[in-house]
């Protein structure tokens, strides 16, 4: 920890609490064995650390029916995202890798050293021949979900990649833009959502409900893109569909010019409504996963992306920079997300509220953003509603019980005639009232109000110069 971290933490207290707490409390559903694991298997785990931290420890604590498959469909998928992502590799390369790459898994001892020597991944290619013989041992029926994925997944990046070699800068409608998160995103819940049913660590249900496995996908592929605007824009990638952005800027390179940063701010928020749209599915599709390792593996990822949605929007820091949650901000989200449905709902309204809070009438995108935060709290309420319902049934009778309503009235009138009492009281003694005086007179039995002469007899005898 730097003097900049010592710093922030001294003021933000609540995040290095959360950051001790998951360091010191988090405790593993399942605990990956490194010692009855083969050579080549822990080589493919160490992969696993090196490109992605964060899939790579919530993959560790898996359910062990699924620790290994899912740690090999994510370094196969990352292999083929390092070719589709490689500008160096010409198309007439790079396409056949792409559609040919699921059969590719099979073929014992095949690497890759094709890759340019900056891109971050290429170390997973050259050594990819101990992904494929840990593969090669999977059971049959998982290798052939992968497969499958895989293959779609590797036509789809093809398409994509050829447009681009063609002359296509980036993504033109938001139909087109949907569809590359499907291929780079969306497969993937639908490959997953396999893997947990077929193990039988997930609601069956769940394989008939293509939607919210794709939502699941989509939500965080659309909420990175949108994250990542800057860091894109500076390796010349840009995956805003123009149809979005040409409503606020005539060119795409506007959107970081301070001159138009309300605009760049209005083009986010519609980008931000696009994602906030996959919420509510994604919360219905974690009621279907039994096993807690499992909801864990899928909850985390959700979390982080709807608080980075909250962080990014209408935030003109996204044009600037990367921009990202605080390791307090996580450690606090991955506290609450590993335990149950509930505590994963409460860390959406949190954040869905912030987006609310931070919407603006200014901002042409309003209302709709007004809509989507509302449908995501229904839909929480719908399945943990914020009041007992018997409860408030027992409350709405007793309420319209005349006798009680009545009794109800009578002591609020008489509350009230007190402090209207009090008040009158309060003020004539401020104003000189001799209450003394009063209560002598009629303790002596003088009721009535006194005449002219009897008054300035009383005044006389009470009166020791004061005034």
């Amino acid at each position: 920890m730097g003097v900049s971290d010592i710093l922030y933490y001294a003021i933000h207290v609540q995040e290095l609490k959360s950051l001790l707490q998951w360091q010191t409390w988090h405790n593993p559903v399942h605990q990956r064995d490194p010692e009855k694991e083969s050579v080549s298997l822990r080589i493919c785990f160490d992969f696993l650390d090196k490109t992605s931290r964060s899939f790579s420890a919530v993959i560790q604590e898996l359910h062990p029916e699924l620790l290994v498959p899912i740690a090999l469909f994510y370094l196969i998928l990352r292999g083929l995202d390092t070719i589709e992502d490689d500008m160096t590799i010409p198309i007439e390369k790079k396409d056949p890798l792409l559609r040919e790459f699921h059969q590719i898994t099979e073929k014992e001892g095949w690497s890759f050293n094709g890759n340019g020597p900056d891109e971050k991944d290429r170390e997973l290619l050259v050594q990819f021949h101990y992904v494929i013989e840990e593969y090669r041992k999977v059971k049959p029926v998982y290798r052939e979900i992968i497969n499958g994925i895989t293959r779609q997944m590797g036509n789809g990046m093809a398409e994509f990649s050829r447009k681009a070699a063609e002359g296509a800068i980036g993504v033109d409608t938001v139909k087109d833009y949907d569809m590359y998160c499907y291929y780079a995103a969306g497969l993937v819940g639908n490959g997953l959502t396999q893997l947990f049913v077929e193990s039988g660590l997930a609601n069956p249900a769940l394989r008939d409900r293509k939607e919210l496995q794709t939502s699941m996908g989509l939500f965080l592929q659309k909420t990175n893109i949108i994250r990542d605007i800057k860091e894109d824009w500076d390796d010349s990638r840009r995956f805003w569909p123009r149809e979005v952005w040409s409503k606020y800027v005539d060119n795409f390179e506007d959107l970081f010019k301070p001159e138009n940063q309300e605009s760049a701010l209005n083009c986010s928020s519609e980008m931000v409504l696009n994602s906030l749209n996959h919420a509510d599915q994604c919360l219905f599709y974690l009621a279907g996963l039994k096993e807690q390792s499992v909801f864990n593996f899928a909850a985390i990822p959700q979390s982080m992306a709807i608080a980075t949605l909250a962080l990014v929007f209408r935030n003109p820091d996204m044009f600037k920079k990367n921009i990202k949650i605080t390791r307090g901000s996580a450690c606090r989200i991955m506290l609450d997300s590993t335990q149950n449905l509930r505590k994963v709902c409460e860390v959406f309204r949190t954040y869905v509220r912030q987006i609310h809070k931070k919407n603006t009438p200014k901002d042409p995108n309003f209302l709709k953003i007004s809509i989507a935060c509302g449908k995501v709290e229904q839909f929480i309420e719908s399945i943990f509603p914020s009041q007992d319902p018997n409860a408030l049934a027992g409350e709405t009778k007793k309420e319209l019980d005349p006798k009680e309503i009545q009794e109800r009235e009578e002591a609020k009138w008489d509350t009230s005639k007190k402090s209207v009492s009090n008040l009158i009281i309060g003020t004539a003694w401020l104003l000189g009232a001799r209450f003394d005086v009063a209560a002598k007179e009629l303790t002596q039995g003088r009721f009535s109000r006194p005449d002219s002469d009897t008054a300035r007899t009383i005044v006389n005898r009470y009166n020791r110069g004061e005034l």
